[in-house]
């Protein structure tokens, strides 16, 4: 088992993505806590969890907000002594052009995907600096290399800056034995991309080499590389998953 015994914080943990992330992670032997606004949909993924044997705390929070992403950390230190790994998951989209996507709308994107990435790393970081030891993955997007390619402006900006953040992180903080690293997943079957008509799904998989949608396990699985021994030498990178849409 790659994470016996360590603890990760998962925030969007309540579907999709983030809850293949935790899954992943308790199969192998990670202790879990679970974060999302959504806290009975969190309560029942931790039954879940424990009903296989596995140990997680569910904590429902507004990363925007950083008090309450302080409270989230000391109760995950609270009942596991220490934070190993942050994967930074939880993300929105307001679709919209740049005529009519609100100033709202703007902002709550950015105070989510970018302030709230900001917000948990700044949280963790104390511990994991006593430790000596730590691992920041961020879940980004094609877009924050390409611009968004669905009409929302707000979002591929938000994951340009959370992707400037993570490099800049990664050099602070490798002298404390802390890697920050990022995925940057494109199609992949979520709520987002169940949002999209039809003939925008099949147009969007005629633009991928491997021919098919992305599941959430396949970004779990490059999360879970990054965050593990195997990536020991590597911080500062983002790692695509995109079936060949983008290849840099």
């Amino acid at each position: 088992m790659r994470f016996k015994d360590q603890v990760a914080i998962i925030t969007g943990a309540a579907k999709g993505i983030g809850r293949s992330i935790a899954l992943a992670l308790v199969k192998e032997g990670a202790k879990v806590v679970l974060v999302d606004v959504d806290g009975d949909v969190l309560r029942s993924l931790q039954e879940e969890i424990e009903k296989r044997g596995g140990q997680a705390l569910s904590v429902a929070c507004d990363i925007s907000t950083p008090s309450d992403v302080e409270r989230m950390v000391e109760q995950g230190l609270k009942a596991f002594g220490r934070i190993d790994l942050l994967v930074n998951n939880a993300g929105i989209i307001r679709r919209g052009t740049i005529e009519t996507v609100s100033e709202e709308d703007w902002d709550r994107v950015i105070a989510v995907n970018l302030k709230g990435t900001f917000n948990c790393c700044k949280a963790v970081v104390g511990p994991m600096k006593r430790q000596r030891s730590g691992k920041i993955v961020n879940v980004s997007s094609i877009a924050g290399k390409l611009g968004d390619i669905t009409s929302a402006p707000g979002y591929g900006s938000s994951k340009a800056g959370t992707d400037a953040l993570m490099k800049t992180l990664a050099r602070q903080l490798a002298p404390s034995g802390i890697r920050v690293n990022a995925v940057a997943p494109h199609a992949i079957e979520t709520e987002m991309s169940a949002q999209w008509p039809d003939e925008r799904k099949r147009e969007v998989v005629t633009g991928i080499p491997l021919g098919r949608l992305g599941r959430p396990e396949d970004v779990a699985a490059a999360v879970l590389f990054l965050a593990s021994d195997d990536a020991s030498f590597i911080t500062g990178e983002i790692l695509d998953v995109n079936g060949g849409a983008f290849m840099d």
